[in-house]
């Protein structure tokens, strides 16, 4: 049986069990539209059973691919980043190294992987910054974060088959700063990848 992670239900947020809290359950779930065999898209209807006996006939639920998002760091201390262009993204955006899972591949590999084609670079060090569904309450995939450290150019690895135009930049710290704070990373994951990698230095150097 299928469970779904959601918050509890009781009106009064002083009555709610915080140390105990229940998931919500899939009682049934049918496949109401999926393009192309539901490569990267699939949309559910489920029929979820609340905590406080509540059923809801009718949750839609969203199957993407999960992917990784890779902020990396060149031996000499600069930061690898693209300023590009996506369909959902206003305007030109900064971005990190990043990529779908393929199948049968695990995260740290996909973003082992993604460095490589994107970059053309090998790396010493490989940090798990987390993983976190992108819509707490629809699914949409998952997003596997990462940093990566002592990047360097590794002879003919770099493949990168984006649709969309790229400019490689390469920052600093203090110019990554900079972009973080001026959202110039116009995406949610690209944003919370710079953040916590960044954090992850603070903490460890």
């Amino acid at each position: 049986m299928f469970i779904l992670e959601g918050l509890n239900t009781a009106s009064d947020p002083a009555t709610r069990n915080v140390t105990g809290m229940e998931p919500w359950i899939t009682q049934d779930r049918r496949v109401v539209f999926q393009p192309a065999e539901g490569r990267y898209l699939t949309v559910e209807e489920h029929t979820v059973a609340l905590p406080d006996g509540t059923v809801i006939d009718d949750w839609l639920w969203i199957i993407t691919p999960d992917f990784v998002n890779v902020l990396v760091e060149a031996a000499d201390g600069r930061f690898a980043c693209f300023r590009q262009t996506k369909y959902a993204v206003e305007g030109p955006s900064l971005a990190v190294v990043g990529g779908y899972i393929d199948a049968g591949e695990d995260a740290r590999t996909a973003a082992e992987r993604e460095v490589g084609e994107e970059l053309g670079m090998s790396i010493a060090d490989l940090i798990d910054l987390g993983s976190y569904p992108i819509d707490g309450n629809r699914g949409a995939g998952v997003a596997h974060l990462f940093m990566a450290t002592g990047a360097s150019p590794a002879e003919g690895l770099a493949v990168n088959d984006d649709l969309e135009e790229q400019e490689l930049l390469m920052l600093d710290r203090a110019e990554l700063d900079a972009a973080l704070a001026n959202h110039e990373f116009k995406s949610v994951t690209w944003a919370t990848t710079v953040a916590l990698g960044l954090a992850h230095l603070d903490r460890t150097r």
